[in-house]
């Protein structure tokens, strides 16, 4: 693997690494000084976030060493799992299920295979065109009728935003940007980085400036302060890892603010599907973080758009 011996994908590395290990000793460092009960729970929050934090990017790390397939494949079990936490919450009725089958079995694999295969004519209109045309005719043949449009819509849009638009995330590695050849790893790399730190940043800034909130009845959590210092935050982040990119640090600058502006508009929008079905999170898989799709929400909305920026300005 070429991109081991890569000194900018080592300092990427590298950066990953010591902000994990700044972390756990901070929490550890809290844990061990405050006596605040209140306080002590959050404190057991964060530090669970922090130990699951480490085990999701050494699993990333491990897709990494097995190249674009094992990357692609990593992303394509995320989708699973996370199309799963979307159905489960979205009821279906018997008449569903044979369109069931084929979105989990048939046309999430489908996806994941063109876009391994760089096949992009197929990988970009198979969900929104086929599967979108497939998915009600299928449950029409069912015979069952009753809140037909309802169900169907839950299906595609699960089927949407779950596979379509996470897997534009590992399609980076296919792009053929000139002067970049042989070193997409490393824009997955930033991509990830900034979309998670952003969410990570708005979290911290939100708790320590927090006052005004968003939409409290959707997301209490969220206020502009913690969005306004997360989103910058981020933004200088990714300015500063330019040199990781095909891009100049104006460029990388601009590319880190869409990223953050549409993985907060993510995060937003799934949440207000949570509060539509009266739960907290998508699942418990994750400890501290719910559900899969509860990680991934940002990344879902920020990941199509950003890899067609990329291929239609970069390219």
């Amino acid at each position: 693997m070429n991109f081991l011996f890569d000194r900018e994908f080592l300092w990427l590395v590298g950066v990953v690494l010591g902000l994990l290990v700044l972390a756990t000793l901070v929490g550890l460092s809290l844990k061990a000084n405050t006596q605040d009960e209140a306080k002590r729970a959050t404190i057991t929050n964060l530090n669970a976030r922090i130990r699951a934090w480490w085990v999701m990017c050494i699993i990333f790390g491990l897709a990494l060493l097995m190249g674009k397939v094992g990357t692609t494949v990593l992303f394509g079990l995320i989708s699973f799992f996370a199309l799963r936490e979307f159905i489960t919450l979205t009821p279906t009725k018997r008449g569903d299920h044979r369109s069931l089958f084929w979105i989990f079995f048939i046309i999430t694999p489908l996806q994941y295979w063109f876009v391994i295969k760089e096949w992009y004519g197929m990988f970009s209109i198979l969900i929104p065109v086929y599967a979108f045309l497939f998915i009600p005719t299928r449950n029409a043949i069912a015979g069952d009728c009753e809140r037909f449009l309802e169900r169907t819509a839950k299906i595609q849009w699960g089927l949407m935003v779950c596979v379509y638009c996470v897997s534009h995330a590992p399609a980076l590695l296919s792009l053929q940007i000139p002067g970049y050849e042989g070193q997409n790893i490393k824009l997955l790399f930033f991509f990830i980085l900034v979309v998670q730190l952003s969410d990570v940043l708005q979290y911290v800034w939100g708790k320590y400036c927090g006052r005004r909130k968003i939409a409290p009845n959707i997301s209490p959590s969220k206020t502009w302060e913690g969005f306004w210092g997360g989103t910058l935050s981020a933004t200088l982040v990714g300015a500063l890892l330019w040199w990781a990119t095909p891009f100049d640090p104006e460029q990388a600058a601009v590319m880190a603010f869409i990223i953050t502006l549409m993985g907060f508009a993510g995060g937003l929008t799934m949440s207000a599907i949570k509060r539509d079905r009266g739960v907290k999170d998508y699942g418990t898989l994750i400890e501290g973080h719910g559900g899969i799709m509860d990680r991934i929400d940002s990344i879902c909305f920020a990941a199509p758009v950003f890899f067609h920026l990329t291929r239609f300005y970069f390219t």
